[in-house]
């Protein structure tokens, strides 16, 4: 006992502590940072060693190298990333998280509350928001230093626990046995960095020799590979990649080193057991990364060939893409503008079924409004690496027709990518809610549907057609729908006013349709204006909002 709490309670204490903070600085992190990391990774193509860098970087930002494979999985599943972009970044998280472990053995449990107490005080106090959520992430480091040091008062007293010691004793004669309760346990609490603390903290206390936690080392780094595989579990075939190439590289680790850790633990041994801990991470960790970073293409190709595409999965592809190089740059652009066009097919049926999903709540409806926004994706990928292949070596008009082309293919995508990740989830709101639009209020939404409607065909006309009168009346009707939208949230004030309460239940979800759709027509307008600069006439300019 420790005052007049048993000693596993101050280990429990200490862990709980430590697996909150972390969870608080990783999310707050992820919200100062999220939409650049996503972007950063979606660009990496064939630039290995950028990749490890920006993974150490991005594993060091969300403090967790599962959360970053988990990312990586989901950006996999919608078609955005493939194996071979990332396979540098999965290397890359195992060096990232070995980051906040040496910071940890640097001796800062003891700073622990003052600097959570400082960090709460600013964040209690200020008004700006990106100041706040600096603040809540350097709480949530102050409570992993706070629970270090409490998981080190009840590891100091294990010592004198009977049952405890010969369990170790037993455990350090079949390490194998270490070295899976270790991966166990992480896999729990998604977390390497909080169990080698834990190892830490027990070396600290002389209860586990250095030899010993380097088995708890490989456990960790294999048990936070269940992360990615959980969240891979009904994903396509790249996220089932992403995730198990992460499994089987740790697991390669794990195997080269396990024979090796005596002559490890020799190597590296000091006369800080913490120190010794932090370095025996960041040595399987390094080392690693170093021998298994010229295999990285091999590897990818390695995966892809355990795991290939269902059936199913290889229905849908280019059609008119040919891998081949074609003489004419005319030929180029006509091939990539029939995708394009199946691409803006795709995307108008999109936003034709949005207003249904807003009405009933169909999943089936919402997994295909999804599936066709991964084949979106896919076809957007396609096109930019196909017209990337040709650009450089076009000038003048074709070059221009080009971008163009690529633009607007980046705006489908983005107009998809609005009815998926916004008016879907209004929609799941809406249902969960249990609440409806009032009839004045879904009248308005249809009748703006129906006007997005009408712009998106004329968009994709204007597009296939390369017509200025066409142009000109899609800059008209998103002038048109812009005043509609401002009437009609007029109108949903004036009914808030009246106290009317179908209106004060959906307001919220109203309102972000009503800006979701704009939003949708903004993106489907952005390419015409390319046939009307220098057209006196219509009197528009491309940053016209």
């Amino acid at each position: 006992m420790i005052g007049h709490h048993s000693i596993f309670i101050f280990i429990l204490g200490g862990t709980a502590f430590f697996l909150f903070g972390m969870s608080i600085a990783s999310e707050n992190l992820q919200n100062l940072a999220a939409n650049q990391i996503r972007a950063s990774i979606a660009k990496l193509s064939n630039r290995p060693i950028l990749g490890v860098m920006a993974g150490i970087i991005i594993t060091v930002i969300m403090q967790s190298s599962g959360a970053v494979t988990s990312m990586l999985v989901g950006l996999g599943t919608a078609g955005v990333i493939t194996l071979p972009q990332v396979m540098g970044i999965i290397i890359g998280t195992g060096v990232g998280t070995t980051v906040t472990t040496q910071l940890l053995s640097l001796n800062v449990a003891v700073f622990g509350l003052p600097i959570f107490a400082v960090a709460f005080s600013i964040h209690f106090w200020t008004t700006r928001k990106s100041l706040s959520r600096v603040m809540q992430a350097v709480m949530g480091f102050g409570l992993m230093f706070w629970g270090l040091e409490v998981i080190g008062w009840g590891t100091a007293d294990l010592k004198q626990t009977e049952f405890f010691t010969a369990s170790l004793e037993h455990l350090r004669s079949n390490p194998m046995a270490m070295l899976a309760i270790s991966a166990v346990f992480t896999a729990f609490v998604h977390s390497s960095a909080a169990v080698i603390g834990i190892a830490m903290a027990m070396a600290s206390s002389h209860l586990i020799t250095l030899n010993d936690a380097f088995y708890w080392v490989y456990g960790a780094n294999l048990g936070t590979t269940a992360t990615a595989i959980i969240a891979a579990t009904g994903s396509n075939t790249i996220g089932r990649q992403v995730a198990w190439s992460h499994c089987f590289y740790k697991t390669l680790m794990v195997c080269l080193f396990y024979y090796l850790t005596p002559y490890m633990a020799q190597l590296i041994a000091s006369d800080s057991p913490i120190r010794d801990v932090a370095n025996a991470h960041l040595l399987f960790n390094a080392a690693g990364a170093i021998i298994f970073f010229p295999f990285i293409r091999p590897g990818a190709a390695l995966i892809e060939k355990i795991f290939p595409p269902s059936a199913h999965e290889k229905e849908f592809t280019v059609k008119y893409l040919d891998r081949i190089h074609f003489e004419s740059p005319s030929v180029v652009l006509a091939h990539a503008e029939r995708e394009c066009l199946r691409m803006a097919d795709i995307v108008i049926s999109m936003i034709k079924d949005s207003i249904r999903i807003l009405d009933d709540d169909d999943t089936d409806l919402a997994d295909d409004l999804r599936s066709r926004d991964n084949k979106v994706d896919l076809l957007n990928r396609e096109i930019s690496r196909f017209i990337t292949k040709f650009i450089d070596n076009n000038d003048g008009v074709m070059h221009r027709q080009m971008v163009r082309l690529f633009s607007f293919a980046s705006d489908l995508e983005s107009a998809a990518d609005v009815i998926d990740n916004s008016i879907l989830d209004l929609a799941r709101k809406k249902h969960s809610l249990k609440v409806e639009f009032s009839s004045e209020g879904w009248s308005e939404l249809k009748g703006l549907h129906t006007a997005v409607m009408e712009v998106a065909s004329l968009s994709v006309s204007c597009f296939q057609l390369q017509s200025k009168d066409l142009a000109a009346k899609v800059v008209f009707k998103k002038r048109v729908i812009r005043k509609m939208e401002k009437t009609m949230r007029e109108a949903h004030i004036e009914r808030l006013v009246q106290g009317r309460a179908d209106t004060i239940n959906t307001s919220s979800i109203h309102l972000d349709v009503l800006n979701d759709y704009r939003r949708v027509v903004g993106l489907l307008a952005n390419h015409v204006y390319t046939f009307l600069r220098g057209t006196e006439n219509f009197n528009v300019s491309r940053g016209e909002d």
